[in-house]
């Protein structure tokens, strides 16, 4: 079975910055969807950002826009997700998900993952 392994989570002030990181085994990462997923205790699991196979087309959750950034390095098989001015709403496990789907205008929905990662927590501090 395919295993995503994200790291990069922890600790950090409101304002501050993190950069998750997301590797994943094979040799047909590029034909994959990649996207990050958050949990916050007592919520349903949402969707954050998705990227094409290619890198070429993102998508991002409202909430996030202008402060989040996701990309890929496809010859290392690895998505990231800059995220900037961190608020303590941010405060969630985040999932890396790998999706033969991009939506246009939903990015990923849980259904159309293929293949989690275990989660790395991000704290914000207020």
């Amino acid at each position: 079975q395919v295993q995503l392994v994200e790291s990069g989570g922890g600790l950090v002030q409101a304002g501050g910055s993190l950069r998750l990181s997301c590797a994943a085994p094979g040799r047909t990462f590029s034909n994959y969807a990649m996207g990050w997923f958050r949990q916050a205790p007592g919520k349903e699991r949402e969707f954050v950002a998705g990227i094409s196979g290619g890198g070429g087309r993102t998508s991002y959750v409202d909430s996030v826009k202008g402060r989040f950034t996701i990309s890929r390095d496809n010859a290392n098989n690895t998505v990231y997700l800059q995220m900037n001015s961190l608020k303590p709403e941010d405060t969630a496990v985040y999932y890396c998900a790998a999706s033969l789907f991009l939506r246009t205008t939903q990015g990923i929905r849980t259904n159309d993952v293929a293949y989690w990662g275990q989660g790395t927590q991000v704290t914000v501090s207020s």
